[in-house]
């Protein structure tokens, strides 16, 4: 989302803030965070939104904060939820306009549809509880289902085939790299042995795979597929990538004093978007012995620092131009 948001300190930053990993209810975050999300992008009654991909709940905060003139943009890769915000949003007019994309797209095409420089950006990263009770996808192991788990069903290849292709070396490069697995030689493995007789090709499949193959502690709370089940849809929608570019646009995208927000679930987002903040904060980058800058770096970002609520992962930063994160 973005907000034209003139602020008082620095003019001309971009800021950013990061919020750190919360847990996700209904279709997105807790009302809490929704609270704290509209008050870090905006601080005017008017403002221009582009937030890819993002929570109905999300919107209508920041369009009724930002009444009567501000505008949002919702981008999302899941026709699912742009069908759903469409009904939600429709009290808002023109207002609200949705576009069927993956955020690492918006650079593109928020000018297409009119947003050619925004005042706020929120990144919303993750699921929503409609993913996963979706049986078609088989994003979560309870719900069950055919192990799709693509947001934008008609591109890229199903998480079955994706498993199916891998050998025993690309699988342990998969879950070590996304330090999803604890066990990663066992299920490896097993997961190699398991397809000479059968193809993994069920959500339920997987999950009854990794709780052979992966020791679960006593005591321990989460299912062992859990984090099996992230790292194969990280994969499959190249979601480490699309963070990146998506931040990347945040840069051009966003006006003098604009605020970028990104809403982070798991520590590898975290990393990715924490770095890239200290990046953009930095100025001048000529090795100490130069007696004056030659590189003419400026700093593009100013960080408006990490949530105090223990519950949910946050950063912030400023565009310098000024941008939210």
């Amino acid at each position: 989302m973005s907000f034209e948001s003139p602020l008082d300190e620095t003019p001309g930053a971009t800021y950013a803030a990061a919020l750190p990993r919360g847990r996700r209810t209904g279709g997105r975050t807790p009302a809490g965070d929704g609270r704290r999300v509209v008050e870090t992008l905006a601080r005017v009654p008017t403002a221009s939104t582009s937030t890819p991909p993002w929570g109905s709940g999300h919107a209508e905060r920041i369009l009724e904060a930002s009444s009567p003139d501000g505008r949002l943009l919702g981008l999302d890769a899941d026709g699912a939820a742009i069908a759903r915000s469409a009904v939600r949003l429709a009290r808002f007019g023109d207002r609200a306009v949705l576009r069927r994309a993956n955020f690492a797209q918006v650079a593109e095409v928020a000018p297409a549809a009119g947003f050619g420089q925004v005042d706020g950006l929120l990144l919303d990263l993750g699921l929503s509880s409609f993913q996963l009770a979706d049986v078609e996808r088989g994003f979560g192991f309870r719900a069950g289902g055919r192990l799709d788990m693509r947001f934008d069903t008609s591109h890229g290849r199903p998480a079955a085939d994706l498993l199916a292709t891998m050998d025993a070396a690309e699988l342990t490069a998969l879950f070590v790299a996304t330090e999803r697995s604890r066990s990663p030689a066992g299920l490896h493995e097993r997961s190699s042995r398991t397809r000479l007789h059968v193809p993994v090709e069920t959500a339920q499949q997987l999950a009854a795979l990794v709780e052979r193959a992966v020791p679960t502690p006593r005591g321990r709370r989460t299912h062992p597929a859990t984090r099996v089940f992230q790292a194969l849809r990280i994969a499959v929608n190249d979601e480490l990538a699309a963070l990146e570019a998506g931040l990347a646009a945040a840069l051009v995208l966003l006006r003098p004093g604009g605020r970028l927000v990104v809403l982070s679930y798991h520590s590898l987002e975290d990393r990715i978007v924490k770095r890239f903040i200290a990046a953009e904060q930095r100025g001048c980058v000529c090795p100490p012995e130069v007696p004056i800058c030659v590189c003419g770096r400026r700093p593009k970002l100013r960080s408006l620092g990490k949530s105090k609520v223990p519950s949910v992962e946050e950063v912030a930063a400023i565009h310098v131009r000024e941008a939210l994160a």
